[in-house]
């Protein structure tokens, strides 16, 4: 009985590269809407001032333009690393910025409607 044959595995490379960036944009788009509903639907829903909440949406719409911005470019630096045969890592800061600007802004959302302000 013989193998199946599975093709050249560039072509799943550049499928799973696509896959990443659209979670990228889905990630961007998602924290998008978040800094829309931390920013201008919470303060309406809350008796305090608007202020730390329209900050706080104000970083949720930072992160997700930077997800955008940053998953278009890591897109293009995967699609011309795998046309030349190599592999490019994801950078360190870039993996340690998105995680400490989630992390402070999940935590000062979690502070904010802890304290109702």
């Amino acid at each position: 009985m013989s193998q199946p044959e599975f093709g050249d595995p560039t072509r799943r490379t550049y499928l799973a590269a696509e896959r990443t960036f659209l979670a990228w944009l889905r990630s961007g788009m998602a924290a998008l809407a978040v800094a829309l509903a931390v920013g201008r639907l919470l303060p309406s829903l809350t008796e305090g001032s608007p202020t730390p909440f329209l900050f706080l949406g104000i970083g949720f719409g930072v992160l997700g333009v930077a997800m955008v911005v940053f998953g278009s470019l890591r897109q293009r630096e995967v699609q011309l690393s795998v046309k030349s045969g190599s592999f490019r890592f994801l950078s360190p800061g870039a993996v340690l910025g998105f995680t400490l600007l989630g992390t402070i802004l999940g935590v000062a959302t979690v502070v904010l409607v802890a304290l109702e302000l």
